[in-house]
């Protein structure tokens, strides 16, 4: 057998034969500060379910909220993400629960900045939680009126920004919200709150297990892929993170993360703005699902983390948060 370059004076495995060799060339680790944790919030007192869809996931009545985020505290986890499941009574064709005060979101942003207010707190803005339809925006003649409910998303932002949140995420997809929001929130005095945008969020099939979390699941009877991103495009990425950028966003998502490692390294590289991966409901319960029935190993979760830093993510928002949080401090 031909002997190729400089074997055996060069041996790669010389640098992985231990523990602490592999930690000390490791190219990407994970720490807490890099995890962002998804909560989802109901109505009620002294409640905390499951989530059939979620292996591991709960929905916490607000009360139950600090129960929560005392171990986020605890393990140094810098954010939480929140999202609400709102009642059926409460749901609308044009989504008006999203800018009660006293919505579940509203409520909860007042409690955490109350007991917690060293917290990051990083609030969805659209409408699919609110809408007795399960859409992101206002129906109009069968579509979304991108405009229409622009109108709408620029309150919602702005009576989450006065409740106390510390970051405006719109995960809506509609052309021209960034711009809109941040020319509103500058306007009344709330310029340092920042815009994460969900500048690249695909019409995924990884969706479902969320929808259900916050009970849109079964309203829902059209997709949306008319304003959701078509997952065979990666150019078209470029494009709308572009736009967002130019509207003042000062993160990116990109939403799912798996299946779009390319799409985290091409942004990325064209723009050097932060990106942070979301993995996904789907992604979540697919890898819970296979640990629990043995088919996976509990690594297969920082796998799928590293792999996201690996494509240039800064932070990732993931539901085995906490889990892996708790595994790094052992």
């Amino acid at each position: 057998m031909k002997i190729i370059g400089s074997f055996p004076k060069t041996r790669l495995r010389r640098l992985r034969k231990s523990r602490w060799m592999r930690d000390i060339i490791s190219e990407n680790n994970i720490s807490p500060k890099d995890l962002i944790l998804p909560i989802f919030v109901r109505e009620g007192k002294n409640k905390i379910e499951n989530i059939k869809s979620m292996p591991g996931i709960k929905r916490y009545s607000i009360d139950k909220i600090p129960s929560v985020l005392k171990e986020v505290e605890k393990y140094k986890i810098p954010m939480v993400a929140l999202f609400p499941y709102t009642p059926n009574n409460k749901k609308d064709k044009i989504g008006s629960e999203a800018l009660n005060p006293n919505n579940l979101i509203c409520k909860s942003l007042r409690l955490i900045k109350r007991k917690f207010p060293q917290l990051g707190i990083m609030c969805d803005v659209a409408l699919d939680p609110y809408t007795s339809h399960g859409h992101d925006g206002i129906i109009v003649n069968n579509e979304i009126d991108n405009d229409k409910t622009i109108k709408i998303l620029i309150k919602q932002s702005l009576l989450q920004a006065k409740m106390g949140c510390d970051v405006i995420a719109p995960s809506d997809m509609m052309d021209g919200r960034v711009g809109a929001i941040r020319k509103a929130l500058d306007k009344n005095n709330f310029s340092n709150v920042n815009i994460i945008s969900y500048g690249v969020k695909y019409a995924s099939n990884f969706y479902g297990p969320f929808r259900d979390a916050v009970g849109s699941k079964t309203k829902l009877k059209k997709n949306k892929k008319t304003y959701q991103m078509d997952y065979r495009n990666a150019d078209e990425s470029l494009r709308e993170i572009g736009l967002d950028i130019k509207e003042g966003a000062d993160i990116i998502i990109v939403k799912p993360a798996i299946a779009y490692l390319d799409i985290i390294k091409k942004i990325k590289d064209n723009f050097k703005i932060p990106v942070i991966a979301y993995q996904v409901s789907g992604e979540y319960s697919l890898i819970k699902n296979g640990i629990e029935k043995k088919f996976l190993t509990d690594d297969a979760i920082m796998e799928t983390l590293i792999a996201f830093k690996r494509a240039g993510a800064c932070a990732i928002i993931t539901y085995f948060a906490l889990e892996i949080a708790k595994q790094i401090k052992k």
